[in-house]
């Protein structure tokens, strides 16, 4: 079984994935920031392929992306460094990145590093529902990778229902049409846009993305999907200065204390 499917099968709610970019800070950073974060509590993990125009991504993700790219971090260095990861990870591992790397790297060799690499999703954001179904789903299948689609506040119901008909082991519910950042609170035109999704009673689970910074928007996330995502907030935090282990375990206790 796909440890996605495992992960939201024993866990029904608040559920906490977590993104950052491989590279950032440091080029050896990745491995030890994913060790940390299981050991942290977080049920998940995305994975950032750094990319130079990461178009869907706020001017924090975005920093990180450019100083990954500095550092030397590549799509090949990245599967080397995650090449032993599941002899100590257990939790689903994600990666999260645009097209046209993967398009260079070659999608089936892709799909079949993740596979030897214990890589359970993929998420790319510009890879339209549509191309991916009629071109690339054969693959991913095969290798058991789950390719994770995005909806947003501008999706229609029928759109909402297709990509849900297409989807294996979660579908990220993008909160807002803007790109990602730490947001206070979520708007009441958000909420009635969560509520919708909520109703239409989707055979795949959801997680709200985008805009998740802290507890308050976290519990929110959990109120109406079975958990939340995130990203720039957690960044800032493996950017400071400090002990990695201490900053990293200090942020997950602080949104999921009870």
């Amino acid at each position: 079984m796909n440890r996605i499917d495992k992960l939201f099968r024993q866990k029904t709610g608040n559920i906490l994935s977590v993104y950052f970019t491989a590279g950032y800070p440091k080029l050896d950073s990745t491995v030890g920031i994913i060790k940390a974060l299981e050991n942290a509590g977080a049920d998940m993990i995305e994975i950032g392929i750094p990319f130079s125009d990461p178009m869907a991504d706020g001017p924090v993700i975005q920093r990180s992306n450019e100083r990954a790219l500095k550092n030397g971090m590549t799509l090949n260095l990245l599967f080397d460094q995650l090449n032993n990861i599941r002899d100590e990870v257990k939790i689903p591992l994600l990666l999260m990145g645009y097209l046209n790397p993967v398009i260079q790297f070659g999608v089936e060799n892709f799909c079949l590093k993740c596979s030897e690499t214990g890589i359970d999703g993929i998420i790319i954001p510009d890879l339209p529902p549509l191309i991916y179904s009629e071109q690339y789903f054969s693959v991913f299948n095969h290798y058991d990778l789950y390719n994770i689609l995005l909806v947003s506040p501008q999706s229609s119901d029928e759109r909402i229902f297709a990509i849900d008909k297409i989807s294996r082991g979660f579908i990220y519910i993008v909160s807002s049409s803007s790109i990602t950042g730490t947001k206070d609170k979520f708007t009441d035109t958000q909420i009635s846009y969560f509520r919708r999704i909520q109703e239409m009673n989707l055979k795949n689970p959801g997680l709200i993305g985008f805009g998740i910074s802290n507890r308050e928007t976290f519990v929110v996330a959990g109120q109406y999907s079975r958990g939340g995502i995130i990203g720039s907030a957690f960044v800032k935090v493996i950017g400071q200065e400090g002990n990695l282990n201490e900053n990293v375990s200090q942020f997950i206790s602080n949104l999921k204390e009870k």
